[in-house]
């Protein structure tokens, strides 16, 4: 049984943009799960912060230390897409298996769904079981398959996309979706 306090969520804020790269950074570095090639620095994680339309960044919280964070983003930029949102959620190491992504996402969905999103969607670099098991169990579907669409440590990898239904019905007029605030 862990003895480690459960985190808190909360709204992230600029100066948690260290904190925030200090949990992205080995992720980058010594995985397929982000295809980026170089961590962020803080200045560009507070520019995706701001970015618009600004959508939540969450950071969950263990005693003194961001243990994890999640945020939604804009989908693509042609109006049409203005009701949808991509997800993503990472878990420092050491709070990983404590549902600290769990709590980050149940939070994030449900500020998504108070902004009027209509759709949730989310890219997974496979395999990945752990990811593959949160968006599921907390409702996302799979949806297809990019197969080979990332190369990153000298290997092709797959991305997997998850799709999470946020509207009942479908509005013939839904209401303008709006920023996080």
């Amino acid at each position: 049984m862990s003895t480690t306090p459960e985190a808190a969520v909360r709204p992230a804020q600029v100066s948690d943009a260290e904190a925030i790269r200090s949990i992205y950074g080995p992720i980058v570095t010594a995985t397929s799960i982000s295809f980026e090639d170089a961590v962020p620095s803080p200045d560009e994680i507070v520019r995706r912060m701001r970015s618009r339309p600004k959508l939540p960044w969450l950071v969950a919280i263990s005693g003194a230390d961001a243990v994890g964070f999640a945020y939604a983003g804009q989908h693509r930029t042609r109006p049409a897409y203005r009701w949808s949102a991509e997800c993503s959620v990472y878990v420092a190491e050491t709070h990983r298996g404590q549902g600290v992504g769990r709590r980050l996402y149940e939070r994030l969905i449900t500020e998504v769904i108070d902004l009027g999103y209509a759709s949730l969607f989310a890219g997974i670099a496979l395999p990945n079981p752990a990811s593959v098991a949160l968006h599921e169990g907390l409702g996302f579907r799979p949806i297809g398959v990019f197969p080979n669409v990332g190369f990153k440590f000298g290997a092709w990898h797959d991305v997997g996309w998850w799709a999470l239904a946020l509207l009942t019905g479908s509005p013939d007029e839904p209401a303008e979706p709006r920023e996080w605030t």
